[in-house]
């Protein structure tokens, strides 16, 4: 599967539905991986994004440092592995076995993103790579961080001419206690 690349004022409909996320970041030789639940589409153009990263996260420390990440959307097969990412710290599995990191010890494959230094995780639906936009009150009292996205990503089983497809495997709706919700099937209903 090679990804398709998607228009940035489009970028928001990979987002829009309110899945889980993986949040992917690294600054020199150091990267993560975590979930995040709290998430959502910003604006269009410059397309925009949110996502909650708390303080005590190793992922928060390399965004801070490198002014950027990466949403990547997971879906079924990957459950297992989201639900570790939100439960593991980064930072006592790179302390504990040096060399090591989260995507690791997860399993998770990846590959290099286009325009950011952190990887895009293999075998999600879609990726959209994110430079900061710095709002320290925002971070600081509300863990809120946004990203411009700079080059957005799907793969073209599941999104394409700017739509998720009907048949495309389930995005990762958490719901807290271990479980998810995944998204079902399409209504259509004509416009007016």
């Amino acid at each position: 599967m090679t990804p398709i690349a998607v228009e940035l004022p489009k970028a928001y409909r990979l987002l829009n539905h309110g899945p889980t996320v993986l949040v992917s970041s690294a600054h020199g030789a150091r990267r993560n991986v975590m979930a995040a639940a709290w998430n959502m589409a910003l604006d269009y153009t410059p397309a925009k994004v949110c996502v909650v990263i708390d303080k005590a996260t190793f992922t928060r420390e390399l965004v801070d440092a490198s002014g950027e990440f990466v949403l990547n959307v997971p879906q079924r097969d990957q459950a297992a592995a989201v639900l570790a990412a939100g439960h593991r710290s980064g930072r006592e599995i790179a302390d504990r076995d040096e060399g090591s990191d989260k995507f690791a010890a997860l399993g998770l494959d990846t590959w290099p993103a286009s325009r950011v230094a952190a990887p895009l995780v293999a075998g999600c639906l879609a990726w959209l790579e994110c430079r900061l936009i710095a709002e320290p009150h925002n971070q600081q009292v509300y863990d809120l961080y946004i990203g411009e996205v700079l080059a957005a990503w799907a793969d073209p089983r599941a999104f394409a001419h700017g739509h998720w497809l009907p048949d495309a495997a389930p995005s990762l709706h958490y719901i807290a206690g271990g479980s998810f919700f995944e998204t079902g099937p399409v209504l259509n209903l004509p416009l007016r």
